[in-house]
């Protein structure tokens, strides 16, 4: 096995899943050693997503209560200044379009197409943001992944098969 390619399909996967399983097609050409097959494609993108939805699903208490705490620090060290400190809206269109998905379509589709879309950690917080109460959210987020890895993984090698 040749872990440079293993590594780095991991690290695509655990960023930016929706492209991983493509990346992975064309990191097999560059390297001689790794055969387009299921396991190349479908075990290092699958355990790269998981692991980083993992890690940021169950972090993202705490990056949210540490990013609260340092725009509280902010404005108060802008008002012991005297500089005039704008804060941040809180209701943007990305917020407004993630709030009419999860109203609209539900669980279901949220925790398949926000952590696809924008990136695993991104989607992993937003996840745990809407929906961290229900004991369904973290499994469900794996088992979308999973079944979109393995559908593109099955696009891939038949039609490079």
């Amino acid at each position: 096995m040749n872990w440079s390619y293993f590594f780095s399909v991991f690290i695509i996967g655990a960023f930016k899943y929706l492209f991983s399983h493509w990346t992975a097609l064309g990191f097999t050409i560059g390297f001689d050693d790794v055969k387009v097959n299921f396991s190349n494609i479908f075990i290092p993108t699958i355990l790269g997503a998981v692991i980083s939805m993992a890690f940021f699903y169950f972090l993202s208490d705490f990056l949210m209560e540490r990013a609260a705490k340092k725009r509280h620090r902010l404005y108060h060290e802008a008002l012991d200044k005297g500089i005039p400190f704008k804060m941040k809206k809180k209701f943007t269109k990305t917020n407004k379009f993630l709030v009419k998905i999860k109203s609209k379509l539900g669980i279901y589709a949220f925790t398949f197409l926000v952590p696809l879309f924008l990136s695993i950690p991104l989607g992993a917080i937003l996840c745990a943001k809407f929906y961290g109460h229900k004991k369904k959210t973290f499994p469900l987020m794996v088992f979308n992944m999973s079944i979109y890895g393995l559908v593109m993984t099955l696009i891939i090698l038949l039609t490079n098969g």
